[in-house]
């Protein structure tokens, strides 16, 4: 596996931490329904937040059509993620985690891309959101050839 955490995964956790890690788990695992089904109806993904080539208009991809279209975009053609959660801050009904994720594209290149990602659940502990904060040139800038 090739997510790696900062809390006790044994331990008790709030439901955005634990909705967070199975996200994450998802992606790792390339299991795209898995990830879908994490989401509640009229969620949204913003990652990264604002106007990006992902989402021109900066407005997030929002319920089941947006997400799966994000995934097939950001996610599929990826052939590897390695995530490391340095830190977490759990509040409510959202968590915070500063994360590293490198993200390993066909060829040998690859990106890491420093960042905290905001993840928001309901009272049934599915995602409401997920909004990733960071910056483009600064991930490109670590941009090499594995």
């Amino acid at each position: 596996m090739s997510v790696t955490v900062c809390w006790d995964e044994a331990a008790d956790q709030p439901p955005a931490r634990q909705v967070a890690l199975a996200s994450m788990r998802a992606v790792d695992a390339g299991d795209k329904d898995a990830w879908l089904a994490l989401f509640a109806p009229d969620a949204v993904v913003e990652d990264p937040v604002g106007p990006s080539g992902f989402d021109p208009e900066g407005k997030g991809h929002r319920g089941a059509d947006g997400l799966s279209a994000f995934w097939d975009t950001a996610i599929a053609s990826v052939e590897r993620f390695e995530f490391v959660v340095h830190d977490s801050h759990a509040a409510g009904d959202e968590v915070a985690n500063v994360a590293t994720i490198t993200t390993h594209f066909p060829g040998g290149h690859r990106v890491d891309t420093d960042l905290v990602a905001v993840y928001r659940v309901d009272e049934d502990g599915r995602l409401l959101s997920m909004r990733a904060f960071w910056e483009v040139e600064r991930a490109m800038a670590t941009a090499r050839q594995a």
